[in-house]
């Protein structure tokens, strides 16, 4: 158990989906905190957006909730779950900022929350820019000119006086999100603009710039009683100026003195403790390369990137540690789980250096600026180990999956060198590099980039090594170049030499050293390992199990096309070979991963991905066999070389992956079985290009051969634009076959495959939102799915199954369907694990990854318990959707195509598609303003001449939504030929045309943007300014009318965060339920009664949308639950028919008494029933053994202003003279369980609710909406009277609003007090009396019918 003994119920928030600037790391180290809590007996509640996490798997916690990480919906699951405790400091800072919002909301404290951990106070002091300085002043640590500003104005005066350039830096947000560096005041009025935007609480720091000055990190430690530590230290390569995330990262620091060193770590403790800051928190410093002075640049109360770059450098597990403290331990009371010896409270001592180079998106964006700021770019990273930085650093580079294994790079424009080297960019060391080459000094390159000495020196001795190579290769030469870090291909090509694996000449293997985090003082009890060329092998004589060892081979670093699903798969292979009895090796060398965890397999390998890296450690482990198919393509990639060298693959062989690459084997295997695929073939030409597409006709599609994530891939439409993409696909140096497909704009389709040679299980087949075209991770994947017909499902498994088979498929197999003019064809098939696997897994519950791994094993589908064919659909919809990076690639082409552009995923699951939409848009961030009674917004349109008429449908049901429409002028002519009325705003979107749409955005007119046009060379750049331009106002921006026609569907389903089942994926219901309802009315007024004696519904708000509705579901005015009561008869609570739950309903309240009358709850006349708004009493009147009118006591009136609330400061608010809607009223408020707002007026009839209701129930004065009564006067005992109630709209009738009319009356000298007044409603009259004591309701109830319900 933990410490702190009043630690039981612990909230995790987790990070939310993959984004530049918050990455794997954060599931890497939720993983771990869930765990530790697990094992210390606490029950867990995590919520996280992101199925595609470890974190979020079924064994990490109690309950998980894969919901939007907003604070909304983190409150319901607080309301829902009543946890103690909330852990902030691991979800990233989404997770710190959610937290941080609810306790100034005081939300914590009103619901027994405490933060544990890293408090309130130190978050504050950190992450607040003006507190921060203010704190650090206070204990004399340095910080930069600097000063806070809220506005653009102060930002420009602040800029003055201290001088440009400036650093803009936002309070509250990741990877320097809305951040940069401004030299001028033009500059900075776009960044502040925008970090302005980015921060949360408004706010950024501008900072005097000291680029130049070296960039230096400090992880450190913090107990509760004080104790502190420094774990790891760490220097950029580049300088400051650079983000962390995108420079080269070395640790331990290597260029600082002792003096430099302990100056640097003293402060980073100092700061740590100042700011009280419990558990993992991370300082930066700017230091003066020419003398002792630094400056503090930043500190993260919380686990950040950093932290595991620093836990796998040193393996020190600092978010295991950060929720041990958070339990209440100690440092010296927590074991090195490294040594078993130490105790956490050790500083950690590295013999080796450690690398982490970047992996940036450029290769998806090609046009993109690829200049390095402050705002990250880089989408994942790699690590590496080594003796020397040379070693490490040529790990690095041929880890990073960019095609080279040295540091010679063709440059990729003749500008001068020098030129060159001034450009802070992704190629900054390699252009280094062919300076020093080309003959330009060291202190020359230093005066240029600023990057310190020693790192050039460093590189100056790979240059040296590679001239002696020139005269030929020798034994010693090869000796020297191994423990520099040179791989045998690279050694061959720099000399000249004949392949050294075919001379065998001078060929050595690599030995291996293991990571103990104490230099050697004390024996490592973890096997983390890394290669050197040294004579001792650590790994060699490392004491095995005697089981047989299995290789699992990792993904590498994420990147766009692969992400931290594949690290998903990778571990659960692991972790099920591990049960199944073998030794498990890991080789990877992402850092911010659970599989390169020290405890994830028995031995873990942190090296490059390449066939030499990964074969020099098979001749150590000598495996049973190696394991490709979780790895993505970066595993897949090595297949045929290990095959060729004799290397077992487990599971599907490199001869059948080879086949479905294949395209002329994989056509006969299409032909056998008579399955359609679009028409197409390979070619190696320009000219054999242009050939097949005119004989296919276009569109066609050009598709490179053994790619992931859709790279290189076009729809082309004439011979232009073959011309212009095949040179470019060719340009890359590809050497496989480009695909030339006809393109087919149909439904897509995707199906996961689990076979074992002679059965198949399918665990679900997923449809796209957006037709094909668009890449299959970018579109938005719905399960089930929500228009196939029985008949196709079934010739898609018949099919599926034939292919995996066929194949010889042992384990998971990805196929692509589409679906065109009602026949299925096949797109492609990928033999491995997809990026769907982990969602797919948790929805279903079928545990994909395990299945596929036993089955590689020899083990039979048939034996697992799951079944064969397509598994049993769940009573769920689930919807993945996309997550995509462009406001960190701002002049990125954002236009979703064939090439997958999305850095990550979230998941929304709901009992219905447009629920399920609504998650998934919302966790994705996607923010849509919809009109209403005082907002009026649009929404702007500009299509592709071929989707004219499909635009046209689109328009019409957004017109019906009440958006206001603009669009550019072809696409206007269309929607208005129709009769739907729209505003012309220009030809097109170029800059001479786009000062009007820019303006309405800038004005909050435009709700969200909808542009198919085509992108021509000529055109993009005009595509880019309006993406740009969105992305700055946060409005969406759809380049698929699919995806717009889905956002208004979901726009006028009604969700709303308040209303949608929080759904615990850990407790889903396997299959629909029922429920018995009744429907009752009472004066027209009718509801849906459900008994909910044993709570079993536990998301009434989202059932009460959906059975509400009078087209697909039931129909009512809203839902009451009857329920049990400690204080009453019965409990009913009420919600409205869009899922707000209200106080009280006289109407209701009636017919509950009947109901429990009725069927023998109650067995007298007199009964009472708790409410929102207390214990009401009844007086039931029978005949026949029925009810059939009922009065109801509810309570006094409640005349106070506060009740309602109102932001109106007078304590009564009677007959008050107020202008709403741009007219002026005289109202009267009052409250009778729920809040009531009532006009007279001459005449009721004429009134348009449809207008007028909205704008009272929205209107600025009743912050908390308001019910309205419209009423005429006839004679002193009646009223007529229309009710416009909040949430529901206009009702047949209104007990509570019969009430406040007849209150409203009185008060207003219309009725007289004590009198009987009839209430004369559309549904029907009603009787009110009002007393000082009370107000009393009296009329009819009636049973409808009863029913059961499916859900």
């Amino acid at each position: 158990m933990p410490l702190n003994k009043d630690i039981k119920k612990v909230l995790v928030i987790g990070s939310g989906p993959i984004v530049i600037g918050q990455a794997a790391e954060f599931d890497y180290a939720g993983a771990q905190a869930c765990r530790v809590l697990k094992e210390a007996g606490v029950n867990v509640v995590l919520v996280n957006s992101n199925p595609a996490t470890i974190m979020t798997d079924q064994a990490l916690a109690d309950e998980i909730y894969l919901e939007p990480l907003t604070a909304e919906t983190v409150k319901r699951i607080i309301e829902k779950e009543k946890p103690d405790s909330l852990l902030a400091g691991l979800g990233g800072q989404t997770g710190l900022t959610i937290s941080m919002q609810l306790e100034k909301e005081n939300f914590l404290t009103e619901h027994g929350v405490r933060l544990i951990g890293t408090n309130v106070e130190a978050i504050d002091k950190a992450e607040d820019r003006e507190l921060f300085k203010e704190t650090l002043e206070e204990i004399g640590e340095p910080v930069i000119p600097s000063d806070i500003a809220e506005d653009i104005t102060t930002a420009l005066y602040i800029a003055h006086d201290i001088g440009y350039p400036v650093i803009v830096r936002p309070a509250f947000t990741l990877g320097g999100a809305g951040g940069g560096i401004a030299n001028n005041a033009d500059e900075l009025k776009l960044i502040a603009y925008t970090g302005l935007e980015a921060s949360p609480i408004h706010q950024i720091l501008v900072e005097k710039c000291v680029s130049g000055w070296k960039e230096i990190e400090f992880e450190t430690m913090r107990d509760y009683a004080g104790n502190v530590i420094a774990v790891c230290s760490m220097e950029n390569f580049d300088p400051v100026g650079v983000h962390t995330g995108d420079s080269i990262v070395v640790a331990p620091a290597q260029t600082l003195s002792d003096k430099e060193y302990q100056m640097l770590r003293s402060a980073s403790l100092n700061i740590i403790t100042a700011l009280d800051i419990v558990g993992g928190c991370n300082c930066q410093f700017a230091l003066n390369p020419d003398t002792f002075e630094y400056a503090v640049i930043e500190v993260n109360p919380r686990v950040s990137r950093s932290s595991a770059l620093a836990s796998k450098a040193t393996g020190y597990p600092i978010a295991k540690i950060t929720t041990k403290i958070a339990l209440g331990y100690n440092l010296d009371e927590i074991e090195n789980d490294i040594t078993g010896e130490t105790c956490a409270c050790f500083e950690p001592a590295l013999d080796y250096i450690v690398v982490k180079f970047p992996k940036w998106p450029f290769d998806k964006f090609p046009n993109a600026e690829r200049k390095l700021g402050t705002q990250m770019k880089a989408t994942g990273e790699v690590m590496s180990i080594g003796t020397s930085f040379e070693m490490a650093v040529l790990k690095a580079v041929r880890g990073a999956e960019i095609h080279m294994n040295t540091l010679n790079r063709n440059a990729m424009d003749g500008a001068p060198i020098r030129e060159r080297l001034a450009r802070v960019d992704d190629f900054r060391m390699f252009t280094v590099f062919e300076a020093l080459k080309s003959g330009v000094s060291v202190d020359e390159i230093f005066e240029i980039t600023k990057i310190d000495r020693w790192f050039l020196y460093k590189l100056m001795n790979l240059v040296e090594f590679e001239d002696r190579l020139q005269d030929g290769l020798t034994q010693e030469l090869y000796e020297e170049g191994k423990k520099l870090g040179y791989p045998d291909d690279a050694l061959c090509t720099l000399s000249g030499a004949p392949s050294l694996r075919v001379a065998g000449i001078f060929h050595r293997d690599a030995v291996y050293k293991m990571v103990d985090t104490c230099a050697a003082e004390f024996a490592a009890t973890t096997p983390y390992f890394y290669s050197t060329y040294d004579k001792h092998c650590e790994s060699r004589t490392f004491q095995r199990s005697g089981k047989p060892t299995v290789m699992v081979l990792g993904s590498g670093p994420i990147r766009i096309g692969q992400g931290i699903e594949f690290d998903y798969s990778s571990v659960h292979c692991v972790w099920t070979l591990k049960e199944l009895g073998y030794d498990v090796v890991i080789v990877n060398n992402n850092p911010e991963t659970v599989s390169t965890d020290y405890d994830t397999a028995d031995r873990l390998y942190f090296e490059p991905l390449t066939p030499e890296d990964v074969m020099n450690i098979i001749k150590v482990e000598k495996p049973v066999g190696v394991v490709v198919a979780f790895g993505g393509q970066t595993a897949i990639a090595l297949t045929k070389y290990l095959d060729d060298n004799g290397i077992k693959i487990l599971g599907t062989s490199a001869k059948s992956i080879d086949t479905a690459e294949d395209r002329e084997r994989f056509d006969a295997l299409l032909e056998k079985y008579n399955i359609k695929r679009p028409k197409g073939t390979g070619v190696e030409t320009l000219d054999g290009a242009l050939r097949t597409a005119r004989k296919l006709g276009y569109p066609v599609l050009l598709r490179p051969s053994y790619v992931i994530g859709g790279q290189n891939m076009k729809i082309v439409h004439d011979d232009n634009e073959v011309e212009i993409y095949m040179n470019k696909i060719l340009e890359q140096g590809i050497d496989n076959p480009v695909l030339v497909d006809k393109y087919m704009q149909g439904t897509e389709l995707e199906v996961d495959v689990i076979s074992d040679g002679k059965d198949i299980l399918i665990p679900g087949v997923m449809q796209h939102v957006e037709r094909a075209g668009v890449h299959s991770g970018d579109s938005i994947a719905v399960y089930p799915p929500y228009n196939l017909n029985d008949k196709m499902m079934d010739i898609i498994v018949d099919t599926s199954a034939k292919l995996a088979l066929d194949l010889g498929t042992q384990g998971l197999v990805n196929i692509q369907y589409l679906i065109y003019q009602n026949e299925l064809y096949v797109i492609e098939v990928n033999p491995r694990a997809s990026r769907t696997v982990p969602y797919i897994s948790k929805v279903t519950g079928v545990p994909m990854v395990e299945l596929a791994s036993r089955v590689m094993l020899g083990e039979p589908l048939k034996t697992m318990g799951y079944g064969t064919g397509l598994y049993r659909t769940p009573p769920y919809v689930a919807v993945k959707v996309p997550v995509f990076s462009f406001e960190k690639l701002m002049d990125a082409n954002s236009y979703l195509g064939p090439e997958m552009k999305s850095t990550g995923e979230v998941l929304g699951v709901g009992k219905n598609l447009n629920e399920a939409l609504f998650k998934g848009l919302t966790a994705a961030g996607r923010k849509l303003t919809a009109p209403d009674a005082f907002h009026d917004v649009g929404v702007f349109l500009s299509v592709d001449k071929y989707d004219n008429l499909e635009s046209v449908s689109l328009a019409k049901k957004l017109d019906d939504l009440g958006f206001k429409l603009y669009a550019t002028t072809e696409t206007a002519e269309h929607i208005a030929h129709l009769g739907t009325d729209v505003e012309d705003l220009g030809k097109d979107i170029s800059e001479k045309n786009r000062d009007k749409i820019f303006k309405l955005m800038e004005d909050g007119k435009i709700s969200f943007l909808v542009y198919t046009g085509a992108l021509m060379d000529d055109t993009v750049d005009d595509y880019i300014a309006l993406s740009r331009k969105a992305l700055l106002l946060n409005i969406p921006c759809f380049t698929s009318l699919d995806t717009a026609m889905a956002t208004a569907d979901i726009i006028a389903s009604r969700f709303s965060q308040q209303n949608t089942e929080l759904v615990d994926i850990n407790h889903m219901r396997r299959m629909k339920q029922v429920l018995e309802f009744s429907k009752m009315q009472a004066t027209g007024d009718d509801y849906i009664f459900i008994e909910n004696f044993n709570g079993e519904i536990e998301c009434p708000e989202s059932l009460a949308l959906q059975m509400c509705d009078r087209h697909y579901g039931i129909g009512a005015d809203g839902m009451v639950l009857i329920e049990k009561s400690d204080v009453a008869d019965a409990k009913m609570r009420i919600f409205n028919r869009d899922g707000s739950e209200g106080k009280m309903a006289g109407n209701s309240i009636r017919s509950v008494a009947k109901y429990l009358y009725d069927n023998g709850y109650a067995f007298t006349e007199d009964m009472t029933v708790e409410t929102a708004a207390g214990v009401k009493a009844m007086h039931l009147f029978t005949r026949d053994g029925r009810v059939n009118y009922v009065e109801v006591d509810m309570g006094p009136a409640d005349l106070r202003a506060a009740s309602l609330p109102t932001t109106f400061e007078d304590d009564i608010i009677l007959n008050k003279a107020v202008m709403i809607g741009g007219q002026e009223y005289n109202i009267t408020c009052c409250s009778i369980g729920n809040p009531h707002c009532v006009v007279f007026c001459d005449r009721v009839d004429p009134i348009d609710l449809s207008v007028v209701g909205p704008q009272f129930e929205y209107a600025e004065f009743f912050p908390d909406r308001i019910n309205t009564e419209f009423v005429r006067v006839v004679n002193d005992t009646t009223l007529k009277v229309r009710v416009y109630e909040r949430g529901n709209g206009e009702t047949m009738a209104c007990g509570t609003g019969a009430c406040a009319a007849v209150i409203a009356a009185c008060e207003n000298g219309y009725c007289r007090r004590g009198d009987d007044i009839t209430v004369k409603l559309p549904g029907g009259d009603l009787i009110v009396n009002y007393t000082e004591e009370r107000v009393t309701l009296s009329g009819n109830t009636a049973l409808v019918f009863k029913g059961m319900y499916q859900y």
